[in-house]
């Protein structure tokens, strides 16, 4: 417990000090380290994975991008075309899930057209994991990978 009588706040300084410490001189936080660049190895190692990854959904191939693209070319030409790629895809299936449900109201042309649709959802994800499979697979051997029908949304 504290004394009830106790003052509640420490007074003024005494007379001839200074209130408040004078600030170091430069003082405050100290400017980032710049990041060292990837290995080679380092470097073929996330950018395979940026393909790989892919395959989960957009967010690992932005991730990759966000924190590597000035530490190593062939992962920031890698995860840019990964990112890119889970862009379109994400794009099409939110296009297609929207033409999915208004299609789900209608009668009977409204069953066939979202079966249909479901089919193409279906087929566009298993292309999807192919071709994140292959720029993987592709990249891990050395070369680079260019996803067909790819638009480049990022220069």
């Amino acid at each position: 417990m504290t004394d009830p009588n106790a003052q509640p706040y420490a007074g003024p300084p005494a007379d001839g000090a200074q209130p408040y410490a004078a600030p170091a001189a430069g003082g405050g936080q100290p400017a980032p380290a710049a990041s060292a660049p990837l290995s080679a190895a380092e470097d073929a190692q996330w950018a395979m994975l940026s393909h790989f990854l892919n395959v989960i959904a957009v967010i690992p191939a932005l991730i990759i991008f966000m924190m590597f693209k000035d530490r190593g070319q062939r992962v920031a030409v890698e995860s840019k075309e990964a990112l890119n790629w889970s862009i379109n895809i994400a794009g099409v299936v939110i296009v297609l899930n929207i033409a999915n449900v208004i299609l789900g109201f209608i009668p009977v042309l409204g069953l066939f057209a979202w079966i249909l649709v479901t089919v193409l959802l279906f087929a566009i994800y298993i292309a999807h994991i192919i071709f994140c499979i292959k720029g993987g697979m592709k990249v891990k051997d050395g070369g680079s990978y260019r996803y067909p029908w790819n638009y480049r949304w990022i220069k």
